[in-house]
């Protein structure tokens, strides 16, 4: 079953890629043929193998030569590496399903926030409506719709202070709603512990870069998966 779950999130996150590359460009993202974007010929089945293709092509295109991202091999190894260690934490449940879910339009968010700046309302925003419908299920609807209010409502208050003290933009929209759907998923708890992880891996990520801006999103997707996994523990020792 953990071959099979590694397997599935590799497929998945083929699919992934694809959807990382085209929803910032306003392209198809359904079952269209995959094709390489510098000659424009149809990739074959046999060279659109998760992960295994990758390797065997070198990173490169059958046809052209041009180098293939290695982003798409990234984004397949750490959906299957997240559904193989979700399938061990929690077998075959609800949770699992939430959780594979959950991490997949983080990841999703996450390397489209690190190419374009920006985190797309079409993920977040159904992310919030299918995290409040699995809470039927796994940490309740109250605590979900409370996590989703206290998600946006602590960014929203951070935005507009740290934009009255620095006069710029300091908390994209995109963040915002981002973290409204971590609440729907983890509740006002998780919302909070991913808050505080994400800012915390902010700060040890960004200060050797100086001044250089990152963009938040993969810090909150960090902070989120800290939440989801030990949020329960970390929670346990500070009542205790």
């Amino acid at each position: 079953m953990g071959l099979l779950f590694f397997i599935f999130g590799a497929c998945f996150g083929s699919f992934l890629g694809v959807v990382i590359y085209r929803l910032p460009r306003k392209l198809p993202t359904g079952l269209s043929r995959s094709m390489c974007p510098q000659c424009g010929r149809r990739i074959g089945w046999y060279d659109n193998i998760p992960i295994l293709s990758y390797i065997l092509l070198g990173g490169r295109c059958r046809f052209c030569k041009s180098r293939i991202p290695v982003r798409y091999l990234l984004v397949e190894v750490i959906t299957a590496s997240l559904f193989l260690f979700t399938y061990y934490q929690y077998g075959i449940s609800i949770k699992t399903l939430s959780l594979l879910v959950f991490f997949s339009v983080l990841i999703a968010v996450s390397f489209i926030d690190l190419d374009t700046r920006k985190i797309p309302d079409v993920l977040t925003l159904p992310g919030m409506v299918v995290g409040l419908a699995l809470s039927f299920w796994t940490i309740s609807v109250l605590k979900s719709a409370v996590g989703i209010i206290v998600g946006v409502g602590v960014l929203w208050i951070i935005a507009v202070i740290g934009k009255l003290l620095l006069k710029q933009e300091a908390m994209g929209g995109g963040d915002i709603k981002l973290l409204g759907m971590v609440g729907a998923f983890l509740g006002p708890l998780g919302a909070l512990l991913t808050l505080f992880f994400g800012a915390l891996v902010g700060v040890v990520v960004s200060v050797p870069m100086r001044k250089r801006r990152v963009p938040f999103g993969p810090f909150l997707s960090a902070g989120a998966f800290i939440a989801a996994i030990w949020g329960e523990r970390i929670i346990n020792l500070i009542i205790h």
